[in-house]
């Protein structure tokens, strides 16, 4: 393309966009005293602006986490005295609490630090100067750090000419295709590697909905698709079949998605496959459901949501539906029971039945900073160790998953229960963190003589 000008007096200097056209709002203006002057930047500008000021305060927070990384490895005696593993578990719970993110964006970004610090300082340098997006450089290292380090290094630079002149769908497609021409050769050992992180994960979503991932391999993932969606069809047929007192307009008539969507939790909650042994063939879904004793008896009046352990509020309809008896479902009405087991003393270490179900119900879920796990799955700690004189009461237990536990007793973290019931944490850096419990106990006082 001819340059317009080369800025010198009444001319007017070329200033490209991304497709090489000159923009109207990039043509200098002409000031009778001060002669051509820069554009005004218009709305699009000043977004693309803090855009690149993202981009570059990203750059400096990465190699912050990784001098907090290598200072935390310096100083173990910090985090307690265990292994690597466990210091780094100390950081990524110290790193979620500052700045109140999940443990595992936590986790993720101290490997992001890691990897462009030491193994692709360009990307960093580039980042800092805007020449990539945050997101292109999560890519590109999430990409490259599964290969073997030196084919890493050989597609790095590659890889960053392609995150620097293309936009993040384009990118992570092109660097995938990139990836596979030169990793295709241990295609197999890499999916191998690839199963071993199968899993499966909840999402919390709006209006008490949630989504369920699962990693699995690609033919598997298609094959429940396929089924379900096949399943899903007949299901439907049948009903259109069958069930012709819907409304006229077909209004009342569930969609193939909602009906994937059945299929999917009726195959997972009460299927059965032959090929588990019997003992896991026999077990069903398990959910905890609290209801207000007077909600569910339809007390004008009375609006207190239902709670089911690990979600949070559900309509009181669908409570009222589950406390009909369902199988599967306990039910725990909030109404306060003078008979509440409160405390053992030191009587016994092991927390009677009743003792447990009580801590586990108000806390509600892991009293580990940030921690989602349900209460369920999780063991039942001492705040002061019993070894220490620690009691088996109400006010010296807390449910706590297995990772935070292990953390409070050798992660160099100082733990203290307090009145309420909330846990006051302090950080091997001595920032204190409280969380409280989701639900509180009822107190109960004499009748007035």
């Amino acid at each position: 393309m001819e340059s317009i000008g080369v800025g010198g007096a009444g001319e007017w200097p070329e200033v490209p966009d991304a497709v090489g056209f000159v923009r109207e709002s990039d043509v200098r203006e002409w000031d009778g005293e001060a002669g051509w002057v820069p554009p005004r930047p218009d709305a699009v500008a000043l977004v693309a602006e803090a855009a690149d000021l993202e981009a570059v305060f990203a750059a400096q927070r990465f190699a912050r986490v990784d001098d907090l990384r290598l200072e935390a490895l310096d100083d173990v005696t910090r985090y307690g005295v265990g292994s690597r593993e466990l210091v780094m578990r100390s950081l990524r719970l110290e790193l979620a609490s500052a700045l109140r993110v999940t443990e595992n964006a936590a986790g993720m970004m101290l490997a992001r630090a890691e990897s462009l610090v030491h193994a692709y300082p360009t990307v960093l340098e580039s980042l800092s100067h805007a020449g990539v997006t945050v997101r292109h450089a999560e890519i590109l290292v999430d990409d490259l750090d599964v290969l073997d380090p030196v084919v890493a290094q050989g597609l790095v630079g590659r890889a960053l000419d392609l995150a620097q002149s293309l936009p993040v769908g384009s990118f992570r497609r092109a660097l995938r295709r990139m990836i596979d021409r030169e990793a295709a050769p241990t295609l197999t050992e890499r999916h191998q590697v690839a199963v071993r992180a199968r899993r499966i994960l909840v999402e919390p979503a709006a209006d008490e909905m949630s989504w369920v991932h699962a990693l699995v391999p690609s033919v598997e993932a298609h094959a429940i698709y396929t089924r379900v969606t096949q399943q899903a069809v007949v299901i439907r047929d049948h009903d259109r079949g069958v069930a012709r007192g819907g409304s006229p307009d077909g209004s009342g008539e569930r969609s193939l998605d909602e009906i994937r969507a059945d299929v999917f939790c009726d195959l997972l909650i009460d299927g059965t496959a032959k090929q588990h042994p019997e003992g896991a063939r026999g077990i069903r879904a398990t959910v905890v459901v609290t209801v207000p004793a007077l909600a569910l008896l339809g007390v004008e009046g009375v609006a207190d949501p239902a709670e089911v352990e690990g979600v949070g509020p559900i309509p009181i309809e669908r409570a009222r539906e589950l406390a009909r008896g369902a199988s599967g479902w306990m039910r725990v009405l909030t109404h306060p029971e003078t008979g509440a087991v409160v405390s053992v003393g030191r009587t016994r270490y092991r927390p009677p039945p009743e003792l447990v179900k009580l801590v586990m119900w108000r806390a509600d879920r892991c009293m580990g900073p940030g921690c989602g796990k349900p209460a369920s799955q999780c063991q039942i700690d001492h705040t002061v160790a019993w070894a220490d004189g620690g009691e088996t009461s109400v006010t010296n237990t807390a449910p706590l998953c297995q990772g935070h536990h292990t953390v409070k007793h050798h992660g160099g973290w100082v733990i203290t229960h307090r009145d309420d019931g909330s846990l006051e944490w302090i950080s091997p850096h001595g920032r204190r963190y409280i969380v409280k419990p989701e639900r509180h106990l009822p107190t109960f006082y004499p009748n007035a003589a």
